[in-house]
């Protein structure tokens, strides 16, 4: 997790090679141990069969639209579906390893710190180098013009994977809520004393970081999803989190006052609110994109043009005022219902909803309050990735896909870890398992 956005979002042909041989390693190891007794298929696994049955469907179809024997199923580029079927693979790959191997209340909450200070880190670096006005990421130019991109080419691709990971910053913060309130003024100084030297200080200060790094992506969508999808996790949240829907409310509430009106101030909120104000969907070439994209899947509305293939596929539907090469849709939604169709889009929107009811159900029927707030996170990311989906192309960069399917296997996860335990109803820094 901490690698894949290193090398530009690994969206170079070297680099992702280098991820799918790693994950490739790390199945093939598992299955080694599972052959040998060592390690058991856990209950997350087992809980997700379906998404992985839809998941192998899904494989089966792309090796099809490679193969080009059946009609209505053939790809217009086999060698450039043939690389895209590696990278799902990989991203499948990522999905059952981590329902195999987070499979403890310790391994989910070092999870979400791993991702959280990988956002932090991310954010950080964005804001230096937009805050220095440096022209290089590592030793690749820097397109965004005085924009915070972290390790990313792509400004909107560091504020989508930015996305993920606050919302699992928020997760990690109403973990460590408290189920109930303070009736006397000794129990209230305890919990104030408590948060000043707990982890809640170490998170809240990572996410002030991610939301400041944010909002000097200057991506207006970006900013658009992370907001939008905060407030309908929110909502969700509050309905459900009953014991904790004054603290859920008090800390939403400081990271919109705190975050966006006084650091925001300092970090550039008036530029980002320029650039909305400047929209112009008429002006904006990327809408026109995906509008004439609709005409691919007019054209190919069974099997689509093959997995990977719309730079291949889009000339021949461009019109006279898209005056730049377009290699992706700048719209992940129309895009792959283009590139596969109806059979390829079902599978993948299933497993979509699936891992979004169980996200919901897990706030509703789990007592931890860890597992809860994982169920909250996930929501809120895959709010926010769906929202941001619509004017760009985050889901066809390898480490902001790899990272969103590892939060789609969370909600089966946070499901049934320890579901017998007395630890389940623990909040994190009280369970001997998490210290």
């Amino acid at each position: 997790m901490v690698w894949l956005p290193l090398p530009f979002g690994a969206n170079r042909p070297m680099y992702w090679w280098m991820s799918e041989l790693g994950f490739h390693v790390l199945t093939l190891a598992w299955v080694v141990l599972w052959w040998r007794g060592d390690v058991k298929v856990t209950p997350a696994f087992k809980m997700a069969r379906i998404s992985l049955w839809l998941a192998g469907f899904f494989l089966v179809f792309v090796a099809l639209q490679i193969w080009g024997k059946i009609p209505n199923i053939t790809s217009l580029d086999a060698h450039a579906t043939e690389n895209q079927w590696l990278k799902s693979l990989m991203m499948f790959e990522a999905f059952g390893l981590s329902l195999l191997l987070i499979r403890s209340h310790r391994r989910v909450y070092l999870w979400a710190i791993t991702l959280l200070l990988a956002g932090t880190f991310q954010a950080v670096y964005g804001t230096l180098i937009a805050i220095t006005g440096s022209d290089v990421i590592w030793d690749k130019v820097n397109h965004a013009g005085g924009s915070a991109t972290g390790t990313f080419v792509n400004r909107n691709h560091f504020a989508g994977y930015l996305e993920m990971t606050l919302a699992i910053g928020l997760g990690l913060l109403i973990a460590h809520l408290e189920s109930s309130s303070a009736n006397t003024w000794r129990e209230h100084l305890r919990r104030i004393t408590k948060t000043l030297l707990g982890p809640k200080v170490q998170i809240r200060v990572c996410l002030a970081l991610m939301v400041i790094g944010l909002i000097l992506s200057h991506s207006r969508m970006g900013n658009t999803a992370f907001f939008a999808s905060m407030l309908i996790a929110g909502m969700i949240g509050l309905l459900l989190f009953r014991n904790s829907g004054r603290g859920v409310v008090f800390l939403f509430g400081s990271l919109i006052v705190i975050d966006i009106f006084l650091m925001g101030a300092f970090f550039g909120i008036d530029k980002l609110q320029e650039r909305i104000e400047k929209t112009d969907i008429k002006q904006e070439q990327r809408f026109e994109a995906a509008a004439l994209t609709l005409n691919i899947i007019k054209d190919y509305p069974v099997g689509g043009t093959g997995l990977g293939t719309y730079y291949t596929a889009f000339p021949l539907y461009r019109s006279e005022n898209i005056s730049i090469f377009y290699d992706h849709a700048h719209n992940d939604i129309v895009e792959f219902v283009s590139e596969l169709g109806l059979l390829g889009i079902t599978p993948l929107a299933l497993i979509w909803l699936l891992s979004f009811y169980h996200s919901i159900m897990v706030q509703v029927r789990r007592r931890s309050q860890l597992m809860k707030a994982v169920g909250f996170a996930a929501t809120m990311a895959m709010i926010a990735i769906f929202i941001h989906s619509w004017t760009d192309f985050n889901l066809q960069i390898s480490a902001n896909a790899v990272t969103f399917m590892i939060i789609l296997a969370l909600p089966y996860v946070a499901a049934t870890v320890n579901r017998q335990s007395g630890q389940s109803h623990r909040r994190p820094e009280d369970s001997p398992s998490t210290r």
